[in-house]
């Protein structure tokens, strides 16, 4: 089996970026032949150091770099892209068995889409965001700091400022995703959703051609032994220091709650999180030195996304660690975390999180949730060859429906 995936980094600076690594090392391990074409120039991760593996850089400038009118213009069609992704296809020295998708936002645009469906192979795409539907991708008010209820490209969707940049950056992602709709139009598709309430919100708005799959993301357990929550000094947070995400809920809701907030990660709520009482902010960190951190400072990992976020890793890395878990009842996280057992399920407000925080202050409620989030978690691991092994068994399933649709229009069209 051959298979080309696509995105647009080749290192670990996001979750689809991390996903699309992990899942390219997952399948070359399991014996997959992979083609991983990398969008925008830059090193690759050591995931990539395999021999089953063949890396591919387009080239291709990140489009907001370009700047004005032909940022603008690349972002809704870049033709460039589509050109270099058609010439990288056809210069491959095995056809592919499945393309798989992972992220087109930042240098591909919907020009690739003409090219990957008519690659004559089975187009995949993992669903990390909303992008596929919403112009701003995350089915988000940033004006009004709450989720979307809008249905995208309505005349209310058009007009909203829900842009976290400028209307007129509105306006741009309006006009991509028309183009995306029209490129897409009538084209198979198969889309992966990382969580249930993903697969339920883009039903209704991504058309009768595309297919709906259900796989979780890849995490890699953290090696050693269990944490040990009830001796953690604080409340942490991992990720982007941003509003969308809750990073201003956890410092308010921990204070509330008698508990210091932790933060590894930057943002742009960096100086207003420095500046709060009972904050410590340690920045980006490696992956073993985040694990270190957490296993001898996290009472809890607090998630209180306020946007619909999909999968979010962390949550499942600290779970299976052995950490409790505070998840917004919005995010796809939450699906993961049993409320009241392996940590809480609460809405993304300050009041909700301090009661879930404070009764964190238990050590005996912190232990015990804690104990629970790493027997779960490890009862239905979401590790890296349970992964390939979905992904191989929907690749297969995808090739013998092609083949044997061909055989069946062969034997249609014979005399």
């Amino acid at each position: 089996m051959h298979v080309v995936i696509l995105a647009e980094f080749a290192s670990a600076s996001g979750g689809a970026e991390k996903v699309a690594l992990e899942s390219a090392r997952g399948l070359a391990e399991a014996g997959v032949s992979v083609t991983y074409l990398q969008a925008i120039p830059g090193e690759a991760d050591p995931l990539l150091a395999h021999d089953n593996i063949r890396r591919v850089v387009l080239g291709l400038p990140d489009i907001w770099s370009l700047g004005g009118v032909k940022a603008a213009a690349a972002g809704i069609w870049h033709s460039a892209a589509a050109r270099s992704l058609a010439s990288a296809l056809a210069a491959l020295p095995a056809r592919p068995h499945c393309i798989h998708l992972h992220q087109w936002t930042r240098a591909l645009s919907p020009a690739i889409f003409p090219v990957l469906s008519g690659a004559g192979v089975p187009l995949v795409v993992t669903l990390h965001d909303y992008a596929l539907a919403c112009p701003n991708g995350v089915y988000y008010r940033f004006d009004r700091a709450e989720p979307c209820g809008l249905t995208p490209l309505s005349a209310a969707c058009i007009t909203a400022p829900c842009d976290a940049r400028s209307r007129a950056h509105k306006l741009v992602r309006v006009a991509r995703t028309v183009a995306l709709r029209q490129a897409m139009r009538g084209q198979p598709l198969h889309v992966v959703h990382v969580c249930d309430a993903s697969r339920r919100r883009f039903r209704a708005h991504l058309g009768d051609a595309v297919t709906h799959h259900r796989i979780d993301n890849p995490i890699r357990i953290a090696e050693g032994p269990a944490a040990v929550p009830e001796r953690g000094d604080a409340i942490a947070y991992v990720g982007r220091l941003t509003r969308e995400k809750g990073a201003d809920l956890v410092a308010e809701s921990a204070r509330a709650a008698g508990l210091p907030a932790l933060f590894i990660g930057a943002g742009p709520l960096e100086a207003e999180l420095r500046a709060r009482d009972g904050v410590e902010v340690i920045g980006w960190q490696s992956p073993a030195a985040v694990w270190e951190i957490l296993r001898s400072r996290a009472r809890a990992l607090a998630a209180p996304s306020r946007w619909y976020e999909t999968g979010p890793l962390t949550v499942y890395e600290a779970l299976a660690a052995g950490i409790p878990v505070v998840a917004s009842d919005r995010s796809g996280a939450a699906e993961k975390v049993r409320d009241g057992r392996t940590g809480f399920v609460v809405a993304p407000e300050p009041k909700a999180l301090a009661a879930a925080f404070s009764a964190l202050r238990d050590d005996a409620c912190a232990r015990t949730l804690g104990a629970q989030a790493r027997i779960a978690a490890r009862a239905a691991p979401m590790t890296l060859s349970t992964h390939a092994a979905a992904l191989r068994t929907l690749y297969g399933g995808l090739m013998a429906d092609r083949s044997g649709a061909l055989q069946h229009l062969g034997e249609s069209v014979t005399p």
